[in-house]
């Protein structure tokens, strides 16, 4: 029994290994590539900036910093380029559906579409994507973490309220 219990904390730990490996290497397999612009910022990067006051949106003020500590990574690839921009979007389809996303909002407006998936559990999302596309552009915004799921989906309800 402990063999078994051994074998599948093991195959656990793995898969959590490969499903951060994925938006790592997604982001690596693109940010050289000369028609990509590419961000990636790390986990002592944002307990540097945790510590920032309350954002201002419109009439409300915001703690973004919460947030903004339990993250581990972002990845950010932008691309204008038709084919690259095909290839990147195919890349994270196969990444969205891999790990079952869960389509948390979507926006369609004058050709651009604008899509954000979350996964993770009740009380906490372990990953965020959101995905842009116009025209031939693309844009892909991958944060990795352990957010408190009410703190992001209240950040997304007042982000969203003040895009009225």
């Amino acid at each position: 029994m402990k063999r078994f219990v051994s074998i599948v904390a093991a195959l656990f730990l793995l898969t959590a290994g490969v499903w951060a490996q994925d938006s790592k290497g997604i982001y690596n397999k693109y940010s050289d590539n000369d028609q990509v612009s590419a961000v990636y910022i790390s986990s002592a990067m944002f307990k540097l900036i945790g510590n920032l006051p309350s954002m201002d949106m419109g009439d409300e003020s915001m703690d973004i910093g919460s947030i903004i500590k339990t993250l581990d990574s972002m990845y950010i690839l932008e691309c204008e380029d038709p084919e690259v921009s095909k290839n990147i979007k195919e890349d994270v389809s196969k990444f969205i559906s891999k790990y079952k996303f869960e389509l948390l909002m979507e926006i369609k407006e004058k050709g651009e579409v604008v899509r954000v998936y979350t996964s993770g559990n009740d009380k906490t999302v372990t990953h965020f994507v959101m995905t842009a596309t116009e025209n031939d552009a693309f844009t892909l915004i991958c944060l990795d973490g352990t957010m408190s799921r009410e703190d992001l989906e209240r950040l997304v309800a007042k982000t969203t309220k003040e895009m009225d």
